[in-house]
């Protein structure tokens, strides 16, 4: 077997010359990375998180007066029994889903009624009771929107 012999290249030194890096340099680049987090954490609170410090009496025990309220800004699909932040006459409120689109609601003097049967909920310590001013029942909820109450019903505006 022949082998050929390789031919090296010289190796050629370049001389570049390296200052320190200044102070100011580690300062804009601070603040750079200072920036970017910024500006990620920003895109995360207005289109996919939110905060709210909850300041109402309405969802009692579940959330207390001053509670932070941590939510999840795209999920659209909501289940009964789930804590929904919502928007009302510019104030950000927070309910629980009590039925969904196509679901007949009914509040009478029994109590709540969902397609005709009473409900038994949880953690829910006040009657659920007709209020004269507000929506009339039975009602049925319409396509893409739900029914939601306040778990402290005397308390709640929805």
């Amino acid at each position: 077997m022949l082998l050929k012999k390789k031919h090296k290249k010289p190796v050629t030194q370049v001389n570049r010359d390296k200052s320190p890096p200044s102070v100011w340099g580690d300062i804009l680049y601070l603040v750079s990375k200072l920036l970017m987090v910024g500006f990620v954490l920003a895109i995360l609170y207005f289109f996919v998180f939110g905060l709210l410090r909850y300041n109402d009496d309405g969802m009692k025990p579940a959330l207390k007066d001053g509670d932070l309220v941590v939510y999840y800004r795209l999920d659209k699909r909501y289940s009964i029994g789930d804590l929904l932040v919502y928007s009302y006459k510019g104030k950000e409120r927070v309910a629980r889903v009590i039925a969904t689109e196509g679901s007949t609601i009914d509040i009478n003097e029994n109590g709540l009624i969902i397609n005709g049967s009473p409900q038994q909920e949880q953690d829910i310590y006040k009657e659920t009771l007709l209020y004269k001013e507000g929506a009339t029942f039975p009602m049925k909820v319409p396509a893409g929107q739900l029914f939601v109450l306040g778990d402290n019903r005397t308390r709640a505006v929805e």
